[in-house]
């Protein structure tokens, strides 16, 4: 009979890595609603920014990973607006969550390359874009106009994604080479 044993390093990142899915999870069951679009306010993208900028790349891909395979399998992680489980994913929010993976792999790559509170605050803003990429993308099939998408997934959005980006900035690690 063979045993898994992981080192107390590689348990330490398991640990950070469902701390952020959960962190993420607890994040979403906070969603404003606002009226006319099917997005809701929340500090998820925030978290997502975080994940990249506190764990190593594949850490921060695998936390949010898990964090949409729960989703997808019917925790309610996802925020309390919209339909359960996989058809989530497949609704007019789904683009966004989907990002997630790829935000925050975009993070934690270039935040460890540009140092300094401005190469985190791109790095945030980067990521972002990146959610706003899939959110946008599949928010204008499912409306049929990339206008209308635009209209109800981002323009409500952007001056307060911003200062997430600022406060995700404030709120990394000095030396993002250390958060594995």
């Amino acid at each position: 009979m063979t045993t898994l044993t992981l080192a107390r390093s590689d348990r330490y990142t398991v640990a950070k890595v469902i701390g952020f899915a959960v962190a993420l999870a607890a994040a979403s069951q906070v969603a404003i609603p606002i009226p006319g679009t099917p997005v809701p306010i929340t500090l998820q993208p925030m978290l997502v920014v975080l994940a990249g900028f506190w764990l190593a790349p594949r850490a921060a891909v695998a936390s949010m990973a898990l964090y949409l395979a729960a989703g997808a399998l019917g925790a309610p992680v996802f925020t309390p607006i919209g339909a359960p489980g996989v058809a989530r994913l497949l609704g007019p929010t789904g683009g966004y969550l989907l990002a997630y993976p790829v935000a925050a792999l975009v993070a934690s790559l270039l935040a460890r390359r540009a140092g300094g509170l401005a190469g985190r605050f791109v790095a945030a803003v980067a990521a972002m874009a990146v959610i706003y990429l899939g959110g946008l993308s599949q928010l204008a099939i499912v409306t049929g106009s990339f206008t209308a998408a635009a209209l109800l997934g981002a323009a409500p959005f952007a001056a307060l994604d911003l200062v997430k980006c600022a406060v995700a900035a404030l709120l990394a690690p000095k030396r993002l080479s250390e958060a594995r």
